[in-house]
């Protein structure tokens, strides 16, 4: 626990945003393609905007972020995936209950479960997958 409070954990917080920004586009730009081009359902178009994203996220962490040298990179991609799903769950959950209760603009509400989700993601990946 004590490795939390470290400036070294928050430096791996703040490229862990970085790449997650980065994320954001391709988050953003496959919902968006997926949305309005190819006329896929909005949770559906989440999904694979938020699968694509995790994807690259997973690879730049590992090198940058967390610079794993696991070898077992399957194992790890896995447990990622895993958490990114678990985000994913958190992800639809908070956009179906912002669209819902407040009807705001749909990529503003995905702004919010995205800021939220990148919380979980990290204390989860930096707790688990990158331990």
């Amino acid at each position: 626990m004590t490795e939390i409070l470290t400036e070294e954990f928050f430096y791996k917080f703040l490229k862990f945003g970085l790449v997650g920004f980065s994320g954001l586009f391709v988050d953003y730009g496959f919902t968006f393609v997926c949305k309005e081009w190819l006329k896929i359902q909005k949770f559906i178009s989440n999904s694979i905007g938020f699968t694509m994203a995790a994807t690259s996220n997973y690879v730049l962490n590992r090198i940058w972020t967390f610079k794993s040298t696991n070898p077992d990179i399957a194992v790890e991609y896995t447990e990622f995936l895993i958490i990114s799903l678990i985000g994913l769950g958190i992800n639809n959950f908070i956009l179906w209950l912002i669209l819902k209760k407040f009807r705001i603009n749909f990529y503003l509400a995905k702004l919010f479960a995205i800021a939220v989700v990148t919380i979980w993601n990290f204390l989860a990946n930096a707790l688990f997958t990158f331990r």
